[in-house]
């Protein structure tokens, strides 16, 4: 592998970890499940949760979406390990927000990730999620009032 190669094997890995979050955030589960190979694997412990395959991985993010009043991720690059066609690494994610039920959220975590090349370039072979540091403590803020019309709207001309 040349060097150029692995610098954009890395830049396109570290977009996924992009794609992740804001397929997430955006409640785009068709996007969201596309990330992962075919195959692949979505493992929550701290939630008792783990999907395997694109469907069950897009009906497991659209139910736990539907958990929440609001929610925020935040991802912040970790490490990747390249082998060829194959890949390692780990993402730091930071989440808030407020359940349906009206308990509060705030955690910190790692994503450990296995990657793999497909012809429709890197996706997740699987994904992770340990949970570092959890607090469930009253959150002082909330959202903005509603704005009359959507933010994504209006910088996108949609």
């Amino acid at each position: 592998m040349t060097g150029l190669q692995a610098v954009a094997d890395r830049v396109e890995i570290e977009a996924l970890h992009g794609e992740f979050t804001d397929a997430g955030m955006m409640s785009d589960y068709d996007r969201f499940a596309s990330l992962f190979t075919g195959d692949g694997v979505w493992e929550i412990p701290a939630a008792g949760a783990r999907m395997a395959g694109r469907g069950e991985i897009r009906a497991g993010i659209e139910r736990l979406h539907g958990l929440w009043d609001y929610f925020v991720q935040t991802t912040h690059a970790g490490t990747i390990q390249l082998d060829g066609d194959t890949a390692t690494g780990r993402a730091y994610t930071a989440e808030f927000g407020l359940m349906r039920d009206g308990s509060p959220h705030l955690n910190y975590a790692i994503y450990h990730d296995r990657y793999e090349r497909t012809p429709d370039g890197w996706k997740f072979a699987e994904r992770i999620y340990e949970v570092l540091y959890q607090d469930g403590s009253p959150l002082a803020g909330s959202p903005p009032p509603a704005h009359p019309e959507p933010v994504q709207q209006r910088h996108h001309g949609n």
